[in-house]
């Protein structure tokens, strides 16, 4: 093993660890209508990833102000980090994906729903970052 990848792996370890929230992260469906009974039917979309991940506003997030429809919003970004080790078999996230937190040791997060807006890739990257936006 060489120094680079000592470090690399020193590094992997101690992003794992920041890892303290449990998301969800999936691509949407197209919601259907029932004519029979009258009802929309949710498409609960294709899961890409469930388990671990850091939740971190983005240092430069000032959060702005849109206008969605008829109603304002404002949009906060965030960086989430999955582990390194996330098997290559998950489907690469694309924007439009959405990330829900589903458990945080802060519970205020529970329940945040974000919305991918990138993905970074790196060789020498200590976690797989997604960047993502908070429509609120």
């Amino acid at each position: 093993m060489s120094a680079l990848d000592a470090v690399l792996a020193a590094g992997r370890a101690a992003a794992l660890e920041l890892q303290r929230e449990t998301i969800r992260l999936y691509r949407p469906g197209e919601d259907g209508f029932d004519w029979e009974s009258g009802t929309d039917t949710p498409d609960p979309g294709t899961a890409l990833y469930d388990g671990r991940a850091r939740v971190k506003p983005s240092a430069q997030s000032k959060g702005e102000e849109v206008n969605a429809g008829e109603r304002n919003v404002t949009l906060r970004e965030f960086t989430v980090s999955l582990p390194w080790s996330t098997p290559p078999t998950v489907v690469r996230p694309v924007p439009g994906d959405v990330i829900d937190v589903v458990a945080s040791h802060d519970t205020r997060m529970v329940g945040l729903r974000l919305w991918v807006t990138g993905v970074q890739f790196s060789s020498t990257a200590t976690a797989w970052r997604i960047s993502a936006e908070d429509r609120s």
